[in-house]
């Protein structure tokens, strides 16, 4: 380490946190709880993208979606609503309502109250101990501390597409501020990206009475997915009337907001009168001081196993480590970034993903834990699939729910769950039945053997399980206590 970085003898503080999302606020309550002097920075809102920008609006946004088209099939539960209309003023206040009252939970009020320093302004590394905070007022603070959790997130990534600049796009970031102000959802609406954000905002505006073009350069949507899961998300927007283009390769933007796409060599124009750009996010790291420490190597941050980075009393968490990009993997995360800050040099522990769920909030959801098929196939390992179909499902037909299906990944020859995929109307709730199964290493078998009740839509994993053993019935021993009843009756 340079000769002009000299360590301090004394510090300010046990942990600075870097960012009040998931990750940030996490890190700070473990650190609160386990009496560390630990101080929270955070430049803009406390919550960070979830509460303000991502998980929190776009539920609320899909809670309304949901209703509006629940409302227009209530004929087929035989209820009449009449001709259903959209006021969207009113959805995105109920939006607002929601960020409101989720607020206090990551509050500074709360947080100060657990014990945490909450300090708002712009942190900057000035050396590896040493971090200077610029505050709105235009003072500032220059604190030391012995450990650094960076939890400062990741943004939109806007493709270098020519005339993006022009075309007026928005990101999910700068969607519900410009639609806050709207009186009607977009009549033409294209989105770019069809990952679970795109495929999610897709169908929410589709039923909000948008016409959607939902544009995939791949040759499917949800690639992170199970093929059959994305194939009945696909199928299912299709039928919904979202103008789904996989294969087709955005070209440029021309004026009078057009999106040229290419497809098998042919170029299509596509007009909107907003575009959503949902390509993927990229870890936010510049203008903390990061790369003057030399711990960004082209746009991403160098970490181990433990989540540490070179400099090994600066950790990272939540999307800006870059493993993963999910509000609970942010926590997951925290929890190691944290403990190994504080514990050290007594303790250490290895971030585990192995049981990390993740859920796309379409209708039907789509829920997936473990490895899919694809990717046990990719690293080489022998395994046996599983499945249910919910159209089977007593509660699914009793709901008029019943699309979708449990898929199971077993070591081969066993019925150790190595990964799962779900899609279901409540897929993301049943996932942690089998996420439980898996982190304690309970077989198909066991559960099988819990008692699930009727009727339920957690019932369809039992049934899966089961599905599991009649494939794998020992007919030798059925043959045998056939003949032993026949003898019994003589």
């Amino acid at each position: 380490m340079p000769v002009s970085w000299p360590k301090p003898r004394k510090f300010d503080r046990n942990l600075i946190v870097i960012g009040a999302g998931a990750a940030g606020l996490v890190s700070s309550y473990i650190a609160a709880m386990a009496k560390a002097k630990v101080t929270l920075v955070e430049a803009h809102d406390m919550g960070g993208d979830c509460l303000n920008t991502g998980c929190v609006p776009s539920k609320a946004l899909l809670k309304s979606a949901r209703v509006a088209h629940s409302a227009r099939d209530a004929a087929r539960y035989g209820i009449e609503t009449g001709e259903v209309t959209v006021d969207f003023p009113r959805v995105m206040q109920r939006i607002r309502d929601v960020i409101t009252a989720i607020e206090p939970h990551d509050s500074i009020e709360r947080y100060t109250g657990l014990g945490v320093e909450c300090v708002t302004g712009y942190a900057r590394f000035v050396d590896p101990w040493t971090v200077d905070i610029a505050k709105a007022d235009g003072s500032s603070q220059r604190l030391t501390a012995k450990a650094f959790v960076i939890a400062t997130g990741a943004a939109p990534v806007v493709p270098p597409i020519p005339g993006v600049e022009e075309s007026g796009y928005l990101t999910s970031e700068k969607l519900w501020e410009e639609m806050a102000t709207r009186k009607t959802a977009p009549k033409r609406l294209a989105i770019l990206g069809g990952g679970p954000i795109g495929c999610e905002l897709a169908q929410a505006f589709q039923r909000l009475c948008s016409q959607v073009t939902l544009v995939e350069m791949a040759d499917r949507l949800m690639l992170k997915e199970d093929a059959d899961a994305a194939a009945l998300v696909t199928e299912t927007l299709k039928q919904e009337g979202v103008d789904v283009r996989i294969r087709h390769k955005a070209v440029r933007f021309d004026s009078g907001k057009q999106l040229v796409v290419e497809a098998e060599g042919k170029q299509s124009a596509i007009a909107y009168d907003e575009v959503i750009i949902a390509v993927g996010r990229k870890a936010r790291v510049s203008g903390f001081g990061l790369e003057e420490l030399g711990l960004v190597v082209d746009g991403r941050m160098a970490i181990d196993a433990k989540l540490a980075t070179a400099m090994p009393h600066i950790f990272v968490a939540g999307d800006v480590a870059g493993n993963q990009q999910l509000t609970h993997g942010a926590s997951h995360e925290a929890w190691y970034a944290t403990v190994n800050a504080l514990a050290r040099p007594f303790k250490s522990y290895k971030a585990d993903y192995r049981v990390l769920p993740r859920v796309t909030y379409t209708d039907p959801e789509v829920a997936s834990v473990g490895l899919t098929e694809a990717e046990a196939a990719a690293k080489g390992i022998s395994y046996d699939v599983t499945r249910y179909d919910i159209d089977d499902l007593d509660r699914a037909i009793a709901d008029g729910e019943a699309q979708g299906f449990v898929k199971i990944l077993t070591v081969a020859g066993k019925d150790r769950i190595l990964g799962a995929t779900i899609v279901a109307s409540h897929a993301g709730e049943m996932i942690a039945e089998l996420v439980f199964a898996m982190r304690h290493n309970l077989t198909l078998g066991k559960l099988m053997a819990a008692i699930h009740s009727y009727p339920t839509w957690s019932e369809a994993n039992k049934f899966a399980a089961g599905q599991y053993r009649l494939a794998r019935k020992p007919e030798r021993l059925q043959r045998l206590a056939q003949r032993w009843f026949d003898w019994q009756r003589g």
